[in-house]
């Protein structure tokens, strides 16, 4: 029997990279697409001499073509923290739109099955808590993360199109705070942020006063919910994250503890619209999919510390 096909954009990014492997594993010939914006060619280097495995530089803003049959299509392209998409508003509104309706339009006609990444920012600085995917959300589309917020927004009502106009076959991802190794240090998330400052001696900055909540989800659970999404009959949303909470207090002080670090917490003021709360209800996840978090924080923590400890040191 002929093996499966998936293209993975965003492909050389975070996610996109583990999604890669996980793909290698199951055993299906994976193409990784990325224009590199945010990626990085360290994250996919093991695969590059893989038979099963092609990589491709390239920004799906632009008409996508991928030769053959294609089973799968996994859309991860897109700037993803708020340091990338401040500095890159136009680009973001662009491959969640744009980038988005090529890859429906290649879904449709390869008759392939299609999972876009949405995340929780759909949700804006929400006003239920925690969030089900029933909630509507409550975004400022002319706010400055509202080009992400949205963008995601848009991703999420088109690919809803696709399905009901021209019965392809979708599943929506919304992710919450992820982390794990080939997280970048300098992308501005507050894992990252918190363990750059510590390993170099910095003090910690925390926004706001430290009383907003985050739920962090470590990527290998990620993954494995995403997986059971795609495999799934479920073409509506489903929100996959960790929905164990820690004020961003309580997290600055876990790092200091974590990396044996005496440094000090520094506060500065809140950005604007910045998500007081955010926590996933994942009672949908559980039910249709079967899925849950196996890792505590704890265990997370681990290997992503000792990831970006040889990052520093390099």
């Amino acid at each position: 029997m002929a093996k499966k096909k998936v293209l993975i954009t965003g492909g050389a990014g975070f996610l996109g990279s583990h999604l890669c492997d996980r793909f290698i594993n199951e055993g299906f010939d994976v193409v990784a697409m990325d224009n590199l914006l945010t990626g990085s060619l360290d994250n996919i280097e093991h695969l590059m001499g893989l038979k099963n495995f092609e990589y491709y530089h390239y920004d799906v803003t632009k008409f996508v073509h991928i030769p053959g049959d294609l089973h799968y299509i996994l859309h991860f392209a897109s700037p993803a923290s708020p340091i990338d998409y401040l500095k890159m508003p136009i680009q973001t509104l662009k491959v969640g739109s744009l980038g988005t309706h090529n890859l429906l339009g290649l879904a449709l006609s390869k008759n392939a099955r299609i999972l876009v990444a949405s995340t929780s920012e759909v949700y804006g600085d929400p006003l239920v808590h925690p969030q089900t995917e029933e909630y509507w959300g409550n975004v400022n589309p002319v706010g400055p993360r509202g080009v992400y917020d949205e963008a995601k927004r848009f991703l999420e009502s088109i690919t809803m199109a696709y399905h009901t106009y021209h019965n392809v076959e979708t599943r929506i991802v919304r992710i919450f705070n992820t982390y794990g190794p080939r997280m970048r240090l300098d992308d501005g998330r507050v894992l990252p942020a918190f363990i750059g400052q510590a390993l170099r001696g910095e003090d910690l900055t925390v926004f706001g006063d430290g009383s907003q909540t985050r739920s962090f989800c470590y990527v290998d659970d990620l993954v494995e919910g995403i997986y059971r999404l795609l495999m799934s009959d479920h073409p509506y949303p489903v929100n996959i994250g960790n929905p164990d909470e820690i004020t961003i207090q309580q997290f600055a002080e876990e790092i200091i503890k974590l990396t044996g670090t005496n440094q000090k917490v520094i506060y500065k003021p809140l950005p604007t619209d910045d998500p007081k709360q955010r926590k996933p209800d994942t009672t949908k996840a559980r039910e249709i999919l079967g899925w849950a978090p196996k890792f505590s924080r704890a265990e997370g923590l681990k290997p992503t510390y000792e990831f970006f400890k040889q990052k520093i040191k390099g």
